[in-house]
């Protein structure tokens, strides 16, 4: 099966492309062969952390989605994996929708799969909400509880979504939370997870012997929680 991921979440801020780029990581770290596609034109994670393994796309094109599932046929050893930018989710869902790709994705050998990325604010569980209502459970997804504001997610548990998401079949994972400067040094560097770790050097955004360390451990647990979901 070609293994298709949409990582998303459609709030601002919340962390998609963070985990695009954990998963980009976790692919290249496991030898697993994959092609990313970033949706955001003017700052695209994956272009700039992952550009030998990332092409831009056209969120608002057929044609331009179309690619990424004839790439996903093309060969099918290759996960692919789509950065989806803030506010672009109607129009990918309308996109599916139209093209009844859930449907078609089985008799195309795609398994699909759609992160949706979460902070612990009201916004992000109202928009799970408004998921669930759309799609229930013909719709495989992943909830990414990223901790960058927050570890507790109590409107999340008080909302009763989290059950309602387990029950039609999603998986759930956490992403702690990264230490500011750490990750303001690996972004202002344009440096890969794995080149952070290993850069020795004492420019001004290289990490400091404990920082790479910390960061090494915080990468290990993602992986950890991505071993878990099997994807």
């Amino acid at each position: 099966m070609s293994k298709l991921h949409f990582i998303g979440g459609e709030k601002g801020g919340v962390g998609k492309s963070l985990v695009a780029r954990i998963v980009a990581q976790y692919l290249i770290d496991h030898e697993m062969p994959f092609l990313g596609f970033d949706t955001d034109q003017s700052h695209g994670a994956l272009l700039r952390f992952y550009g030998d393994y990332a092409a831009p796309t056209a969120i608002d094109r057929y044609e331009s989605l179309d690619r990424i599932v004839e790439a996903a046929v093309a060969e099918p050893e290759r996960r692919i994996v789509v950065d989806l930018a803030a506010q672009t989710q109607p129009f990918l869902m309308r996109w599916m929708e139209d093209s009844e790709l859930l449907a078609l994705c089985p008799t195309m050998g795609i398994e699909l799969t759609y992160w949706h990325v979460m902070d612990s604010g009201q916004d992000a569980v109202d928009l799970l909400g408004k998921l669930l209502d759309q799609f229930g459970d013909q719709l495989p997804l992943v909830l990414v509880l990223n901790e960058v504001r927050g570890d507790r997610f109590e409107l999340l548990q008080a909302s009763g979504l989290r059950i309602r998401a387990e029950s039609l079949g999603a998986r759930v994972m956490s992403l702690r939370h990264l230490q500011d400067s750490a990750m303001q040094k690996i972004d202002g560097h344009s440096s890969s997870f794995w080149a952070a770790i290993n850069n020795t050097g004492k420019t001004q955004h290289s990490l400091g012997l404990l920082e790479r360390q910390r960061v090494k451990n915080w990468l290990n647990r993602a992986y950890q929680e991505i071993d878990r979901l099997a994807v």
